[in-house]
């Protein structure tokens, strides 16, 4: 009688445990059957290639002329070599693409729902509000690992082709080999994703109070161009620690140097880990009291 006692809350998890990954399996199937899911996916593989092919068409000297900061510096460092192209092609696009990706899953996972009536039936469903939760926001969080992971798929093949083996270099002139590159870029990715599980959260956050996807995916993008001009005024610098795209234009460049900072890229990782705690908590807290 003891151990069936016993026995039976392990019974119960177990049957919990598969029902969710069921159900998240399903979650998946339905995000990546929608086409606009896969055209920005398709678009964020084809970057990285595009941006390698582009720099052998470019002219080394008339590159390395040039004034330009930021990015265009980046890219001119790209040229002939193979690791820092991967890493150039996301930094850029985590100004806007990689974001959007992101808010378009978060604003599906609960808001699109909404609007097309079928989130009402997982309210109605035996499934606790936190495993709704739990299962949009591991829906978003795929798609974002798919998006940066096709992206430095694609960049590090593509310089590889372009650049040969031998052209792993950092920006202080240190050889690297194809294992410590791969490991550089891995620690990138990580970075880059973690920022993006954030941007979801957001998302999350705000698809729990609207039915409108559009109006998710549009204060998501708008924050994170207002977030970019607050982090330019002086006049708000006490602000700027909070902003969550304060170091995304920076702190990647990071795994180019040698020796390797981690500085940068630990406190936008914990910057990121609030904003994850904060979104999905608001979100949580909507979809308790909502009814439909």
């Amino acid at each position: 009688m003891t151990h069936a006692l016993a026995a039976a809350p392990a019974a119960r998890t177990g049957r919990d445990s598969i029902g969710l990954l069921r159900l998240y399996r399903a979650e998946l199937r339905w995000i990546f059957r929608r086409p606009r899911t896969l055209a920005v996916l398709g678009l964020l593989a084809l970057i990285p290639i595009v941006i390698g092919v582009a720099l052998t068409l470019v002219d080394p000297a008339e590159a390395n002329g040039g004034n330009g900061g930021g990015d265009g510096a980046l890219l001119a460092s790209a040229m002939n070599n193979g690791f820092i192209l991967p890493v150039a092609a996301l930094t850029m696009t985590l100004a806007l693409l990689l974001p959007l990706a992101s808010a378009m899953a978060g604003a599906d996972a609960i808001a699109g729902e909404a609007a097309h009536g079928t989130l009402r039936g997982w309210l109605i469903a035996p499934v606790g509000r936190g495993k709704l939760l739990a299962i949009k926001a591991f829906g978003v969080a795929t798609v974002s690992v798919v998006a940066v992971l096709a992206m430095t798929v694609t960049g590090f093949v593509t310089g590889l082709i372009i650049s040969g083996t031998d052209s792993m270099f950092t920006l202080t002139g240190s050889t690297l080999s194809v294992w410590d590159a791969l490991g550089r870029l891995l620690v990138v990715a990580l970075w880059i994703t973690l920022q993006l599980w954030a941007v979801g959260a957001v998302a999350l956050a705000i698809s729990s109070f609207t039915e409108h996807p559009m109006l998710v995916v549009a204060s998501v993008l708008a924050g994170t161009i207002v977030f970019t001009i607050l982090g330019f005024l002086d006049a708000v610098s006490w602000l700027h620690p909070f902003l969550l795209n304060k170091d995304w234009s920076q702190a990647p460049a990071a795994v180019l140097m040698d020796p390797l900072d981690m500085s940068m890229l630990g406190e936008g990782a914990l910057r990121a880990a609030c904003y994850i705690v904060i979104g999905l908590s608001i979100a949580y807290s909507r979809l308790t009291t909502r009814d439909g």
